[in-house]
């Protein structure tokens, strides 16, 4: 039995079903199969998993358009994505937690930076950016979605650094995630 789903509906739950799935990318065949090893197999889309049969279950008949295809797995590129020398980020709104903020010109930037390498090596992963917006020095860290996870750091450091606590607190920012 085939079931239409409205356009609107279908494509919403591509994205969020294609989210889920990752890119689209062709992968190499093992040595165990029979095939050379140069032989690129692509990897199924959502799609496909939409409109293959399974013992018990419906079949999904998806009615769109090519172009809707081809952006499945098509992140790298938009408004919202920056590129470095080696990364790619979705530059998105989301929250950090903002370690310390002072105008003092020469004292605070020396401050932001000194605190910035004793958060590096308790937290060698977690990123870190020193900012100066006129005319403040700020020490800003992290890349979180949501308030919740900021919040969640900014606990482990006040335990690390009960000094910075009083001026610790989480701000809304326009976040980066890698999408390599």
């Amino acid at each position: 039995m085939t079931r239409k789903i409205p356009c609107f509906l279908s494509a919403l739950a591509l994205l969020v079903a294609a989210s889920a799935y990752g890119q689209t990318r062709t992968l190499p065949v093992s040595a165990d199969t029979a095939m050379p090893a140069d032989t690129v197999v692509p990897r199924s889309t959502i799609f496909d998993a939409f409109q293959r049969p399974e013992a018990g279950k419906g079949i999904v008949a998806v009615h769109q358009s090519d172009a809707i295809e081809r952006l499945i797995g098509e992140r790298m590129r938009g408004a919202n994505v920056e590129t470095t020398d080696s990364l790619t980020y979705l530059k998105v709104p989301g929250f950090r937690t903002q370690v310390f903020s002072g105008n003092n010109q020469r004292a605070s930037k020396d401050e932001a930076f000194r605190k910035e390498e004793e958060i590096k090596e308790l937290f060698p992963d977690v990123p870190t950016y020193v900012t100066y917006d006129a005319p403040f020095w700020k020490l800003r860290v992290g890349d979180f979605r949501s308030h919740e996870e900021a919040y969640h750091l900014m606990r482990q450091l006040m335990k690390a650094f009960p000094a910075f606590g009083k001026e610790m607190y989480i701000v809304r920012e326009e976040i980066q995630i890698p999408l390599d």
